[in-house]
């Protein structure tokens, strides 16, 4: 098994869009079939995997979600060889001028979004620092003939940043958002390997969070867990956000979500298993929905106690996000002892008491 960084990098470098997941999906497939017992996809696309417990039947079902789609770009008009794009999921558009691009169409083609030189823009717009998506362009180099036989209205355009190593442990990336999760989670299943537990274990890579969270809808309903757990990324501090409580120290563990859609349970049987493995963690106050695949899963159903744990995560929603390795181990570590923890009997001893 690759170790946690290059599995990363190579998940990062990959396409995979809201909606379009096949690509990353089949990475994420080749890594968990050794450290599973079952893998199959969902009609709408998402990843399951079971890890089976070593409990009595009917054994209690805990199902642990971490989306794998990304944000990206979709080709809305072609004037004269230059490609109009519009966002898949919540794109930044203030650093987009200047971003590698891949548009695929007929055949791949390398790309570059550009804007025009100020003197060309609506006056209105000239002395503007960011300028809006709708006076960007994507060029490919290619004449128009050639752009109109290969590129059709509604064609996806990824991000081509490569992965970026930085000081201190921490990777530099499009699609971080939340393929960081996927790592972490793998990192669970690998620490599974060498641990006995009792309930089911499902590790599910959802599709279509960023638009309509999907995966967050049918997978549950499809497994129906006794407990679903949303992993997901996080604001990390950095400049403008050092003191906001919405953001949190990059490289400083995981983030325990807390608000109603959480269940109080969980969120106390994480908090007390975080301290007294001595594992560094925050507490992220989530006063309406999560933001996260929780938001559906909370309430496929008659309703599934949930938890969210986050990474955080540096200028999300752009092609150069920032995670710590160091909190992607340490969230899947904290997954792997939950796990293991689990007595068979826990669902008769968790209620809604805050």
């Amino acid at each position: 098994m690759e170790n946690t960084k290059d599995f990363l990098k190579r998940l990062i470098s990959l396409p995979g869009l809201s909606g379009h997941e096949t690509p990353v999906r089949e990475a994420i497939a080749d890594a968990w079939r050794p450290l599973v017992d079952d893998i199959s996809v969902s009609p709408l696309g998402s990843l399951h995997a079971l890890r089976r417990g070593q409990g009595a039947e009917p054994r209690p079902r805990l199902l642990i979600a971490a989306h794998m789609d990304a944000i990206g770009l979709m080709v809305s008009q072609i004037v004269d060889g230059f490609l109009r794009i519009t966002e898949v999921g919540g794109v930044d558009a203030r650093i987009l001028p200047g971003q590698p691009v891949i548009v695929h169409g007929r055949r791949d083609l390398p790309g570059v979004i550009l804007q025009p030189s100020p003197r060309l823009l609506p006056p209105h717009l000239g002395e503007k620092s960011a300028i809006e998506m709708d006076y960007l362009f994507v060029d490919t180099g290619l004449p128009p003939e050639e752009v109109n036989a290969l590129v059709r209205v509604g064609d996806l355009v990824s991000f081509a940043q490569p992965p970026l190593e930085l000081s201190g442990e921490t990777l530099v990336g499009h699609s971080l958002d939340n393929r960081a999760s996927v790592a972490a989670l793998t990192f669970c299943l690998e620490e599974l390997q060498h641990r006995r537990h009792l309930w089911d274990v499902w590790a599910v890579a959802t599709v279509q969070e960023e638009e309509t969270l999907g995966g967050g809808w049918t997978s549950p309903f499809n497994l129906r867990p006794d407990i679903a757990i949303a992993v997901d990324v996080t604001h990390a501090r950095g400049p403008g956000v050092n003191h906001d409580y919405r953001a949190f120290g990059l490289g400083k563990g995981p983030v325990l979500g807390w608000g109603p859609n959480i269940h109080p349970a969980l969120f106390k049987a994480f908090k007390n298993l975080a301290e007294r493995l001595d594992l560094p963690h925050a507490v992220e106050v989530m006063p309406r929905h999560s933001g996260t695949d929780a938001i559906a899963m909370q309430v496929v159903a008659e309703g599934i106690p949930t938890m969210v744990i986050s990474i955080p995560l540096r200028y999300m929603h752009t092609p150069v996000e920032m995670v710590s390795l160091k909190d992607i181990q340490r969230t899947g570590h904290l997954l792997a002892e939950f796990i293991t923890a689990l007595e068979a009997d826990f669902m008769t001893k968790i209620t809604w008491e805050e």
